[in-house]
């Protein structure tokens, strides 16, 4: 298992960094730029696990030990593990030791609202969470449009405004937002509305977080991945959904192992691939009857569902 382990650190050594550079190509950091980047890597968001209520640092291992490259944690995961007196240097060594690498944080601060009062505490919020990411060689936050999610209408030109406004934050931070599809928002429920507001933020750094249920739920067509350079995605959530329920009552609960379900995604990572090697697949479920099962047996299925989905993909 420790060699392994240190195979892997070794291999990804050179491909995740905390600098600014990896924000802006997620291959720059390669120690060898002749050699081919791989089709993709593959990380495990926690989520995946939070029924099992495994706590950051079981979350961490079991991630390594089902053999993923990186892990995407969960900002409330990490404050817990602080306020209860874990030491962010000791869960970085513990991070390096296990051969993993922070790929991205979900985050909830409501940087894109109205209401400025909300605005300027949210990007406090997210200065912190930004702080505490970088000790950790994370540099990437999800930037999902938290508190535009009820009520429509949201001038999509000041979003831009507000979201241009944390990509300065995050590129003197090292740790850069990541403008997150949601679904069910009334505001970013598709993929064109989030291009938009990345487009129009003019900053260079935008970057879009798509995420197959949500581009769904939010009544996307997929083909809409074809108009993204290579640049613009750096992380995919990768899931699948059933037949039933209807797109409407769709919820969290229902996402599946991708290939499990009805979402063209041998389509999906085909398209993604054409923009460029080396993007980060991220398995995020919230499905209720996984969380139920042994964790590790969880994180070991999906794994092998997104290879399988990879090589349907993408033959050898």
């Amino acid at each position: 298992m420790l060699d392994a382990v240190c195979s892997r650190r070794n291999a990804l050594a050179g491909l995740f960094t905390t600098s600014s550079a990896l924000a802006t190509n997620p291959l720059s950091s390669f120690s060898n730029p002749t050699s081919a980047p791989p089709d993709f890597l593959y990380c495990l968001n926690v989520s995946t696990l939070r029924g099992q209520e495994l706590g950051i640092v079981r979350e961490l291992e079991v991630t390594s030990e089902a053999g993923y490259d990186a892990v995407e944690v969960w900002m409330n995961g990490l404050q817990k593990y602080v306020e209860q007196g874990g030491s962010l240097s000791d869960l970085r060594k513990r991070i390096d030791d296990l051969g993993l690498s922070v790929a991205n944080a979900i985050g909830f601060v409501q940087w894109i609202v109205d209401d400025n009062s909300v605005r300027q505490q949210a990007v406090e919020q997210l200065k912190r969470e930004m702080d505490t990411l970088a000790q950790l060689g994370c540099s990437r936050i999800a930037a999902p449009p938290m508190g535009a999610t009820k009520e429509p209408g949201l001038d999509l030109m000041k979003a831009a405004e507000r979201y241009r406004a944390i990509l300065e934050l995050g590129e003197s931070q090292g740790v850069i937002p990541q403008l997150e599809v949601w679904g069910f928002s009334a505001n970013l429920h598709r993929l064109g509305q989030s291009m938009f507001v990345a487009v129009e933020s003019q900053h260079p750094k935008a970057r879009i977080l798509p995420d197959i249920y949500h581009l769904y739920k939010g009544g996307s067509e997929f083909n809409g991945l074809k108009l993204l350079s290579g640049s613009a995605i750096e992380i995919f959530h990768i899931n699948d959904y059933p037949a039933q329920p209807s797109r409407e009552q769709l919820n969290d609960s229902h996402r599946v192992y991708p290939g499990d379900g009805v979402a063209p995604v041998t389509e999906v990572l085909q398209d993604l691939h054409k923009t460029g090697s080396g993007k980060i697949l991220s398995l995020e479920l919230f499905n209720e009857d996984y969380w139920q099962q042994d964790a590790l047996t969880v994180a070991k299925t999906g794994l092998s569902k997104m290879k399988n989905a990879v090589a349907r993909a993408i033959p050898s």
